[in-house]
């Protein structure tokens, strides 16, 4: 009886797709979003920033050269590209971020602490938070003593 080896079917390495054409159209997605913030930027509020803010993240994510471009900045004023960095990861951390950059802008806006009305609105929300949290324990302990 001869033992004979049969080589094993061979199974094509998988490739992605069309990833190339992904890239480019999330890059030229991303421009066209930065476009539109720089166009909503004119109206009044700050409706323009986050949406460019999204539209600069879709291109750091896409274009290689925008990502050394960003690694230059970040090696040049780091606290400045903190906030971006912070909004690239996969799981981006949105309301703090954006929390940090006005309380930053009103930093700047207004000189005098006592004048600055942002961290008066985070106590106060704050308050109102630990308050709810009491009233729906308060209802708990009610219903299990029930």
């Amino acid at each position: 009886m001869t033992l004979a080896l049969t080589p094993l079917p061979t199974v094509a390495p998988r490739r992605r797709p069309n990833r190339r054409l992904r890239r480019l159209v999330m890059l030229s997605l991303g421009v066209v979003i930065v476009i539109a913030g720089a166009l909503i930027g004119a109206l009044p509020g700050p409706g323009g920033i986050p949406v460019t803010t999204l539209g600069l993240v879709l291109i750091l994510r896409n274009s290689y050269w925008a990502k050394r471009q960003f690694i230059k900045a970040q090696r040049a004023k780091p606290k400045w590209v903190y906030p971006f960095r912070r909004l690239m990861r996969k799981n981006p951390e949105v309301a703090p971020v954006f929390w940090q950059q006005a309380l930053r802008v009103e930093k700047l806006v207004v000189r005098s602490r006592r004048h600055r009305p942002l961290p008066r609105l985070r106590r106060r929300i704050r308050c109102m938070v630990r308050q709810a949290r009491r009233r729906s324990s308060a209802r708990r302990a009610q219903r299990r003593a029930a």
